[in-house]
């Protein structure tokens, strides 16, 4: 089975734009968290799940197959999103791109900044980046993924 290919930066970038929120409550976080978990679920996926507005965390659930390690991916990831103002995906895209790594060029340290996918901001529109949804558990892409459908869901409902 192949890996799955990670998406262009224009097509990151164009999930950042496209995914911006009216707005977003402790009950929209609340929606939006459990949403990701029935997906999870339903993939029988073993991840860990956290969203946050600005330092607070509104929510957090660890399925099973899930571990500690976990925890500390999602630190990792949403630290990358608060500093870059940017999906953790995109900004390991962007290194790459440029023909390096996050890790060799970025200057942070490893173990407490992570550009892997699966941590992206949550944008508000006229307000800008207010926090972040965070997903660990499956390769990168795949959480990336799990995350923008669970945005995407969100945003119909």
């Amino acid at each position: 089975m192949n890996a799955p290919v990670a998406p262009e930066i224009a097509e990151l970038e164009e999930q950042e734009r496209r995914l911006t929120l009216p707005r977003f409550t402790h009950d929209d976080a609340w929606a939006l968290g459990t949403l990701l978990v029935e997906l999870a679920r339903e993939r029988r996926a073993p991840v860990a799940v956290d969203i946050r507005r600005g330092g607070q965390q509104l929510f957090h659930a660890a399925l099973p197959g899930s571990t500690p390690d976990n925890d500390a991916w999602i630190d990792r990831k949403r630290r990358v999103v608060e500093r870059y103002g940017c999906s953790s995906l995109l900004v390991g895209s962007r290194f790459r791109a440029k023909g390096t790594t996050f890790e060799d060029s970025s200057r942070l340290d490893p173990d407490t900044y992570a550009a892997h996918g699966g941590a992206f901001p949550l944008t508000v529109k006229d307000t800008g980046v207010i926090g972040t949804v965070v997903v660990s558990g499956l390769p990168q892409i795949e959480d990336h993924r799990l995350v923008v459908e669970s945005l995407e869901k969100f945003l119909k409902a």
